[in-house]
């Protein structure tokens, strides 16, 4: 693993494989650079792959006083870019990694980005009367505000539940069960440090990019689960038209993590779409 320095200081850390033209893939919330292991050996037998662990994550400790946050991890992630001086760079985001490319697009647009690949997420995680697009359909602000004084009472069980107790109800059978994978999930989110997490959870669930969609003007393929846990279909088919260049694929049967469910049929659609 090599580091780079962000405009703080900070050392963000990431993996680097193979050669071609750049493919920056950006986890989830609470995970790390990992979450793309599957995917390397396809995508570096044709292209240079950045996997980063997102500031806060990854089990690296904080050396900075700046708090974590999404619009911190995108001027990050332009840190990366010029760091590595890429061009025409793949940007692939699951879920919190969606709206950092997001939040990057609002601030630097998409100049120097050749495509984006967005994975199972909407552009804004919390509804109200007049959006039902965000979590489960009515994730609403007394629902976020009591989310996060359990991520201080639980952090672990609170994540767990989040995904649990959603839309598919495989996951919450699954949870009762307390069968051994989340057994192991339950562990590995002990393990973390919940402080910095908890804080780029508060700006994931205050921001909005609703007004971001249109203004993606270079080709985008989103990738959404036909059960996801957090998001209805209707999620998808909003991004989709509010996206102009967007191709959507719904991979049936799969929870908010569809590319680890079918894992061939991702690395086929992504590099399809990429080389195309």
């Amino acid at each position: 693993m090599i580091h780079y320095a962000a405009d703080d200081g900070e050392r963000i850390h990431l993996r680097v494989s193979g050669e071609g033209s750049p493919v920056v893939m950006l986890h989830g919330w609470t995970s790390s650079h990992q979450e793309w292991f599957p995917f390397v050996e396809a995508l570096a037998a044709r292209h240079r792959v950045f996997r980063w662990d997102a500031r806060g994550h990854g089990g690296h400790g904080l050396t900075r006083p700046t708090l974590p946050s999404v619009g911190r991890m995108a001027r990050d992630l332009r840190n990366l870019i010029e760091h590595f001086a890429l061009d025409r760079a793949v940007l692939v985001g699951h879920s919190m990694g969606a709206l950092t490319i997001w939040e990057y697009v609002r601030h630097w647009g998409t100049e120097g980005l050749a495509k984006l690949c967005l994975i199972d997420q909407s552009p804004r995680l919390v509804t109200d009367e007049e959006w039902e697009h965000g979590i489960y359909g009515d994730f609403d602000q007394e629902k976020a505000r009591r989310f996060v004084a359990e991520l201080h009472d639980d952090f672990a069980e609170a994540v767990l539940r989040l995904g649990a107790h959603g839309l598919n109800a495989r996951a919450r059978a699954k949870y009762e069960e307390n069968g051994r994978g989340w057994q192991r999930v339950r562990e590995q989110l002990k393990a973390l440090n919940p402080a910095p997490l908890i804080e780029v959870w508060k700006s994931l669930s205050a921001a909005d990019y609703r007004d971001v969609l249109g203004r993606i003007d270079i080709p985008a393929l989103l990738i959404y689960g036909g059960d996801s846990n957090f998001y209805h279909l209707g999620t998808a088919e909003y991004v989709k038209a509010r996206i102009p260049r967007s191709v959507l694929h719904v991979y049936e049967g799969t929870d908010h993590s569809p590319h680890q469910w079918q894992r061939e049929r991702f690395a086929r659609d992504l590099l399809a779409f990429i080389d195309s």
